[in-house]
C-alpha cells in the first residue's frame, strides 16, 4: 500500500477532527484528490484551483529572481563598488554576491507573507469547517513583490493579518471577496505606515558597519523625481524596462513583467482583454496630459508639470503600472466577468492610475488605488453590461413578434 492509500486511510479515519482541514490542506498540495464526483453533470478537466493558482506562480518566479539579484545590485551601486555601465548583462549583475544579498532580504518577506497568511487561513478554515483555501497560494507570493524591500518584517505581518482578515475572510473566503487581498495588504502599508511604503530610499545591507554609512542612502525613485520636477538628464530608458532601478521587489522588470503576462495569457488564466485595456487606458490618460503641456495651459512652475510632460508611453516603464495590469487587475474574483466589462475595467484602471499618478506629488502612483477601486465597481460594471445585453434582446425579439 502507498503513501497516498495511507494518508488517504488516515484522513477517512479521522474525517470528524476539527484539524482535518489542516491536514486535507497539505494532502492535496502533494496529491490530487481520491475523491470523486456522484451523479449529476460536471466536467472533467486536468486542472483545478490549486494548479491554476500555481501556474500563476511560475509566472511570477522570474520577478521573485531577479527581485533578489537587483537587490544586491542596487546595494552595490549605492555604495559605488560597481560600475552601472555593466547593465543587465553584464557581469556585475549576474554575482553570487548579489544574490545572497537579495536571499536575505527577500526569502525572509516571502516566509513571513506565506507563514503568516496561511496561519490564518487555517485558523479561519478550521473554526468554520471547511476545507483551506487556495487563493492565498497567490497573494502569498504577490506581497513580497510589491512592498518595498526593506520594509521591517513585523509590519508585513500585521498587514498580511489585516489583509487576509478583512480583504477576503470576512467576506466568505476565496471567490467571494470584492477586494484583492495582496492590493488590501498594500493598502493598509501605504496609510499605516506611508514613510515605508515611500519608495525613496536604496536599501544598504549592512550599512551601519560601513565607516557611518547610514542605513539607507536616500535617493528619489523615478516617479518621486518626475513629481518633483527633478532632473534626469542622462537616464537609461532601457534600465527602466530591464529592471536597473531601484523599486519594490518585483515590479522593476517590465520585460519579464510581460514575459509573465503572455505566459498567462498563453495558459488562459490571464485576460489579455483586462491587460491590454489597462495599457489603452493609461496610454490615453497620458496623452490627454501631454496636450495640456503642448497647449501650455500648465507652466513648469506648476507642482504636477514633471508627471504631466512625462511621454505618454513612458508612463508604461515607470512605476508599476504594468505590473498591476499583468497580475493584479487580472484577478479573475475580483475583476469583470463579462468581455465587454473587462474593457470598461481595464480602460477606468489605466485612465485612473496615471490621473492619481499626476495629481498626488505626495505618492505618486495609483496603481494600487485604482485597481481596489474598480474592484468594487466591477459588480456594478458587469450589471450594467448584462443588462444592456437583455434589453437590446428584448427589442429584437419584440421587433421579430411585430
Amino acid at each position: 500500500m502507498g503513501l497516498k492509500q495511507n494518508l488517504h486511510n488516515f484522513k477517512v479515519k479521522n474525517k470528524d477532527k476539527k484539524w482535518l482541514p489542516g491536514f486535507n490542506a497539505l494532502f492535496t498540495f502533494l496529491y490530487m484528490p481520491n475523491e470523486t464526483t456522484h451523479g449529476g453533470t460536471h466536467i472533467k478537466a486536468a486542472d483545478d484551483l490549486k494548479r491554476t493558482m500555481n501556474t500563476v506562480i511560475m509566472a511570477l518566479v522570474p520577478c521573485l529572481i531577479f527581485g533578489m539579484f537587483n537587490a544586491g545590485y542596487q546595494h552595490y551601486l549605492a555604495l559605488g563598488e560597481i560600475d552601472a555601465a555593466n547593465g543587465f548583462l553584464g557581469a556585475s549583475f549576474w554575482t553570487w554576491d548579489n544574490l545572497v544579498i537579495g536571499l536575505l532580504k527577500v526569502l525572509p518577506l516571502v516566509a513571513v507573507s506565506y507563514g503568516v497568511g496561511l496561519a490564518v487561513e487555517f485558523i479561519f478554515a478550521i473554526i468554520k469547517g471547511h476545507e483551506v483555501e487556495e487563493g492565498y497560494l497567490v497573494t502569498g507570493m504577490l506581497v513580497p513583490l510589491i512592498v518595498p524591500i526593506d520594509i521591517p518584517l513585523w509590519m508585513l505581518a500585521v498587514a498580511v493579518i489585516f489583509g487576509v482578515v478583512i480583504g477576503k475572510e470576512v467576506f466568505g473566503g476565496t471567490g467571494m471577496n470584492i477586494l484583492n487581498p495582496a492590493l488590501t495588504i498594500r493598502a493598509f502599508l501605504f496609510f499605516a505606515y506611508p514613510t515605508w511604503m515611500s519608495g525613496d530610499k536604496v536599501w544598504v545591507h549592512g550599512a551601519v558597519e560601513r565607516a557611518g554609512t547610514p542605513d539607507a542612502i536616500s535617493g528619489e525613485t523615478l516617479l518621486g523625481a518626475y513629481a518633483q520636477n527633478t532632473s534626469l538628464a542622462g537616464i537609461d530608458y532601457m534600465d527602466m524596462f530591464w529592471g536597473l532601478i531601484p523599486g519594490s521587489v518585483g515590479e522593476t522588470s517590465k520585460f519579464l513583467i510581460i514575459v509573465g503576462g503572455l505566459f498567462l495569457i498563453f495558459t488562459k488564466i490571464g485576460s489579455w482583454r483586462i491587460m491590454l485595456s489597462t495599457l489603452v487606458g493609461a496610454l490615453a490618460m497620458g496623452l490627454i496630459f501631454n496636450g495640456v503641456v503642448d497647449a501650455g495651459w500648465i507652466g513648469e512652475s506648476s507642482k504636477f508639470y514633471g508627471l504631466m510632460s512625462v511621454p505618454f508611453w513612458q508612463h508604461l516603464i515607470i512605476g508599476s503600472i504594468l505590473f498591476g495590469a499583468v497580475y493584479m487587475a487580472t484577478d479573475p474574483v475580483t475583476a469583470s466577468q463579462t468581455n465587454k466589462g473587462k474593457w470598461i475595467y481595464g480602460f477606468l484602471i489605466g485612465f485612473i492610475s496615471i490621473m492619481i499618478r499626476v495629481f498626488n506629488p505626495a505618492y505618486p502612483e495609483g496603481v494600487f488605488l485604482a485597481i481596489l477601486l474598480m474592484n468594487v465597481f466591477a459588480p456594478t460594471i458587469d450589471h450594467y453590461v448584462v443588462q444592456g445585453n437583455v434589453k437590446r434582446r428584448m427589442k429584437r425579439l419584440k421587433a421579430k413578434v411585430a
